[in-house]
């Protein structure tokens, strides 16, 4: 019998054997608390004064002590009946007889001895993580750089590197890119005052060395290459000197006692090398990017990232990819990483603990344990390698549960494990109690270990193969724990990450082992490291083809609430669904139709969306597409064709605009000028569409965005050509002309207010200004002139009459020329600006004056996305609503809606229907005023 119960566990299918998991016995949660309590006191203390973490210290101590006495007491208690002589029994209690009436209801409840052992572990756990938590908290407040940082004094430091340094995206404030800047963490050992005074300390600093671009106009000139590698390439533990201006951090409760800002004019002034250690690592990773060099852009970039988290090529399309597919994890150092490169030591790992187990280590003759500490061997290499910090750290405690795994073969060792390891990091390091990444690691792992078990098992129950139903259960688990924490931070739900995980996760194995055994052989053998990549790069386009391609679906993801009442929210609704699901589970043909429904949402054909949203109407003729402060708008040349004019501030934005369209063929995109908010979506528009010429402005300014457009379309093989003043084109329906710029008239032969190019101020007043025709509507587009530039324009074409539809300047701003606003009278002004944009635009006497002039505003910062329609005679608009949730000052809440222009050339004033009655008169009134 024995025998033939083995038998049946070898030849199972599960990891454990044919055994379900809840005959395994109920979870073991003793850690549990202890680790709970521990990191929810290190996240309070960390902002809590030292002096009530103290006070709170000792209570939560005193308190364990009573709850341990007591604990002792009952435990005597309870072995007091052994104690007595045999065959005596303590004399008879009627009180305690069961057979009396009223025996248990009048009872007082009370805690058994093992109840009090775990409230005094949970008060003893929370109090030794406030008080680690207190501790180093203390360093952020110690010391002179605070108040110095308060000051915003410029200071000399010596400090020491505790983090790889790490380039930042580029980001767009108003018409400008802010410049790169290279960040990492330091701790500041030595500080001197600018009064001379030289204080030794040991305060945790954030550094930020801004990396000037060619033709930054702001400071001297942009610092050589060598230079800004030499930054790049510190280790930590080095010790460099630095002059910095020091500034306190943007909120309280950070662990930076203060941010250093740095201008690296030159290369860093070392005082002390990286350590052994730090220089191993350094060099393995410095090898690993040397053998990627020849690799093709997406395998170069990922190749590092997947094998030991070095992200410093990822490009900010392929970023945005794999933030779009909750692929990111991969991008980062995890226990996924330790756990395949295990693999190789013990075989798949549903095999490790069965007789048959793989890998070499069967092969080698070594047992369980001693697979155990080879393993453990290989999680402190990877520590080196990956650089010991806390993240690191925590990836390699995940790992480790597999080696425990492979040690005990109990799965309910996993859970008591896990817990120890998170209490362990916690005290280590408490920062990690707010770290939103240690937060999903976490739980992660926790669904992994809790969930994915048993949703594993459903679906096998339901015929689903073994290895699919622990892959999918695994995935599913993972994103059903991890979807409320995105929320918070990402504001969006993604539909694609599930399918998106089971595809890239094969590749994910052999592009993480060969690309360890690229590191490994890059100090020995570089051509046998390069071949290592090589092979490695396949697997690698493959997870970023498939994060791309996720990425591109128009419904990869959606947008939700941020914040805690948003991810507290989709936690509600994921908690309903996961029922639900398993009644779904039990109908075929209910999972067909939620299957399908999934697939709808996810790729949205046009027809569909149209249905279900309303959105694109039908006939649309231009759209004002919401891309934050910048414009981006699109006119309509035929089925999926269409002539865009500016790009807007970010790829997303633009992007989503043109897939809801349907836009796919683009044979003209115009740049009207090479400000930020216009221009640095380029890389958006040209993601999966074809795109025929790039027209621009002569002025190249400023010259560092004329440069990324030309290398962008030069990257994609995009002709540029200069608009030409007066030139005429066609396309379908469309046609247009160029307008501005064009140059003064002659002497003698203009209006006063003619203004020559010399006296122009700037990239606005260069801005190619369009005047185009479709459907018989007139719609003149100004990009960004300013008044003297609207002077010339007007001056240079006095026979520029009245317009149906007007793009207004600038967003909206206040400077525009009235003359000019009177002369073109439009029926239909569009407004293209961010929600609480810092510049006050549209400003509301321009608002006035267009309403003035009879014209129906719209903006994109409260109405979304702007779509005309009609025909001269019948001329409307329909809005599609803000995304973000916005709504305009005294108006409607967001929504699609139509508004509609009165007759051809009747001024029409106000801007909406409102309903009847009273509260539609108060909105009217509101939205009068604003």
């Amino acid at each position: 019998m024995t025998s033939a119960r083995a038998t049946v566990h070898a030849t199972a299918s599960s990891a454990h054997g044919a055994s379900e998991p809840r005959q395994e016995g109920p979870a073991d949660l003793r850690l549990v608390a202890p680790a709970l309590a521990a990191w929810a006191a290190a996240a309070v203390a960390l902002g809590a004064p030292g002096g009530v973490v103290a006070v709170a210290c000792g209570a939560a101590v005193v308190l364990a002590a009573l709850a341990l006495r007591v604990a002792v007491v009952r435990r005597r208690a309870e072995r007091e009946p052994e104690g007595n002589p045999e065959g005596e029994r303590p004399p008879e209690d009627p009180r305690r007889d069961p057979r009396r009436p009223g025996f248990g209801s009048s009872r007082p409840r009370t805690w058994s001895a093992g109840a009090c052992v775990a409230l005094a572990a949970v008060l003893l756990c929370a109090a030794a993580g406030a008080a680690s938590a207190a501790l180093h908290a203390a360093d952020v407040r110690r010391g002179p750089l605070p108040a110095l940082a308060k000051q915003y004094a410029r200071v000399t430091v010596e400090l020491e590197v505790t983090g790889d340094p790490r380039l930042t995206r580029p980001r767009v404030r108003g018409s400008q890119r802010t410049p790169p800047a290279l960040v990492f963490d330091a701790e500041v050992v030595r500080v001197t005052a600018p009064d001379g005074g030289v204080s030794a300390v040991r305060t945790p600093a954030l550094v930020v060395v801004r990396q000037r671009e060619a033709g930054d106009r702001s400071g001297p000139a942009a610092p050589a290459h060598a230079t800004s590698a030499a930054w790049r390439g510190l280790l930590p533990s080095t010790r460099v000197r630095v002059v910095a201006r020091a500034v306190p951090p943007l909120t309280s409760g950070e662990q930076a006692a203060a941010v250093l800002r740095v201008t690296g004019d030159g290369p860093p002034v070392v005082t002390r090398p990286p350590t052994p250690p730090q220089r191993l690592a350094g060099g393995l990773r410095a090898g690993l990017r040397e053998a990627t060099d020849g690799l093709r852009p997406d395998a170069r970039a990922l190749l590092p990232g997947l094998v030991v988290g070095d992200t410093s090529r990822v490009p900010p399309d392929l970023d945005d990819a794999f933030r779009a597919t909750d692929l990111t994890h991969l991008l980062a150092v995890s226990g996924s990483n330790l756990t395949i490169v295990l693999a190789l030591l013990i075989g798949p790992p549903h095999l490790a603990t069965r007789a048959e187990r793989r890998g070499l280590a069967p092969r080698l003759g070594l047992s369980l344990r001693g697979t155990a500490v080879i393993g453990g061997a290989l999680a402190l290499a990877f520590v080196v390698v990956c650089r010991p910090d806390p993240s690191v750290l925590r990836a390699a405690a995940c790992g480790l549960i597999t080696l425990l795994a492979i040690g005990t073969g109990r799965r309910r060792t996993l859970l008591p494990a896990f817990a120890a390891a998170v209490l362990l990091l916690v005290l280590y390091d408490p920062w990690l109690a707010r770290s939103f990444g240690f937060l999903l690691s976490v739980l992660a792992t926790g669904a992994l270990l809790l969930l994915a078990p048993r949703w594993s098992a459903a679906l096998q129950r339901r015929r689903v193969p073994p290895r699919l139903a622990e892959v999918l259960a695994a995935a599913a688990a993972a994103q059903a724990v991890c979807a409320p924490v995105v929320a918070v931070l990402a504001a969006r739900v993604g539909l694609v990450a599930v399918p998106c995980n089971l595809l890239a996760e094969l590749a994910v194995a052999p592009a993480t082992v060969l690309g360890f055994a690229a590191l490994a052989a890059a100090p020995l053998a570089l051509p046998a490291a390069r071949v290592l990549a090589w092979c490695a790069g396949w697997p690698a386009e493959w997870i970023a083809a498939v994060a791309r391609w996720g990425a591109a679906l128009p419904g990869a993801e959606f947008e939700w609430p941020g914040g805690w009442v948003g991810g507290l929210t989709l936690a509600a609704v994921i908690a309903v669904l996961v029922p639900v699901g398993r009644r779904v589970l039990r109908r075929r043909w209910l999972c067909v139709l939620c299957a399908l429904a999934v697939v709808l949402a996810v790729c949205r054909p046009a027809p569909f969306t149209r249905v279900i949203t309303g959105w694109p109407p039908p006939g649309w003729r231009a759209v004002v597409c919401d891309v934050g402060q910048g414009d981006g708008l699109v006119l309509a040349a035929g089925d999926g064709t269409a002539l865009v004019v500016d790009t807007g501030p970010e790829p997303r934005a633009i992007d989503r605009c043109l897939t809801d369209l349907g836009v796919r063929r683009i044979p003209l995109l115009v740049l009207t000028h090479f400000h930020a908010d216009h221009v640095d979506g380029l890389p958006g528009v040209l993601r999966g569409r074809s795109v025929g010429a790039i027209e621009t402005t002569t002025l190249l300014d400023p010259p560092g965005q004329a440069r990324f457009v030309r290398s962008t379309a030069a990257a994609e093989g995009v002709p540029i050509v200069s608009a030409v003043p007066g030139e005429r084109r066609h396309l379908g329906p469309l046609t247009w002309e160029v307008l501005w710029p064009a140059p003064a008239p002659p002497a003698g032969r203009g209006p006063d207010r003619a203004v020559p190019p010399d006296a122009l101020d700037g990239p606005n007043d260069a801005s190619v200004t369009l005047l185009v025709r479709t459907g018989g509507l007139t719609l003149l587009l100004l990009g960004d002139l300013e008044p003297p530039a609207q002077q010339a324009l007007l001056a240079a074409h006095p026979e520029l009459g009245a317009v149906d539809v007007l793009k207004v300047a600038h967003h909206g701003s206040a400077y525009q020329d009235p003359p000019l606003l009177h002369r073109l009278a439009p029926r239909l002004a569009l407004i293209s600006c961010g929600a609480d944009n810092p510049y006050g635009h549209p400003a509301p006497r321009t608002i006035a004056a267009l309403r003035a002039q009879g014209a129906q505003v719209l903006r994109t910062d409260t109405d979304g996305a702007i779509a005309v329609l009609g025909t001269p005679a019948r001329l409307s608009a329909a809005v599609n609503g803000r995304r973000d949730g916005g709504r305009p000052p005294g108006g409607r809440p967001p929504g699609r809606r139509r508004t509609r222009a009165g007759p051809a050339r009747r001024p029409v004033r106000g801007s909406r229907r409102w309903p009847a009655g009273s509260a539609g008169r108060r909105r009217a009134r509101a939205c009068t005023s604003a």
